[in-house]
């Protein structure tokens, strides 16, 4: 649901990035043209909707953390020796630099492979979401470092279309890690159901009962 309302967030955002190019670039063309209000109303809903932004997007980070913390926990009961990473770096392998690259990665193909009843799960859904959140991540970056150095009337304009093309790429990967959360949930509530059934599984293990 974070993810989701982060989302919508996110195609409101890119609707008012494009709403305020189009007023810049009005000013641009003839300043005497837009009334200062428009203007004041302008600037004020665009820096709004870049905190809103903002707070949504933490939100979903934190949920994905609580989310991520829960699955790795069952995940351990299935294969304690099964992961490469310690769980500290659930948190750090997030925000410490180059090797935030391919961390994250490696500890929710991990709990992939211990949930997993067969060898070697396919990973297709995951490596595009991976690629998916780094391409946006990385536009990101270079969209806030555009839009915090621009001085000029067309440099904010062309700061405020380049957050949309980020938003689109942040939109594809919040879908995709959607479906990576509803992939790695469903298993591993099957098994916990399995389990509770009486059921004995494809492979040994405990399993969780959350």
């Amino acid at each position: 649901m974070a993810l989701v309302c982060d989302s919508l967030i996110g195609v409101a955002a890119a609707v008012i990035d494009l709403w305020y190019a189009d007023l810049v670039d009005r000013l641009i063309v003839d300043p005497d043209s837009v009334p200062e209000s428009e203007i004041a109303a302008g600037d004020s809903i665009y820096g709004l909707s870049g905190i809103v932004e903002t707070f949504t997007y933490v939100v979903a980070i934190v949920a994905f953390l609580v989310w991520l913390f829960g699955v790795r926990a069952n995940a351990e009961i299935l294969a304690p020796d099964g992961h490469r990473r310690a769980k500290p770096w659930l948190i750090f392998g997030w925000v410490i630099p180059i090797i935030s690259f391919w961390f994250p990665k490696q500890i929710v193909d991990d709990i992939w492979d211990a949930t997993h009843p067969t060898p070697s799960p396919p990973k297709g859904l995951f490596n595009a979401w991976w690629a998916a959140w780094l391409a946006g991540s990385l536009l990101s970056n270079v969209g806030s470092r555009l839009l915090f150095n621009a001085e000029e009337l067309d440099q904010i304009a062309a700061a405020a279309r380049f957050d949309v093309v980020c938003i689109g790429l942040m939109l594809v990967a919040a879908v995709l890690a959607i479906f990576v959360i509803r992939r790695i949930t469903d298993v591993q509530e099957g098994l916990r159901s399995a389990a509770g059934a009486g059921v004995t599984p494809s492979f040994p293990g405990a399993y969780p009962a959350y």
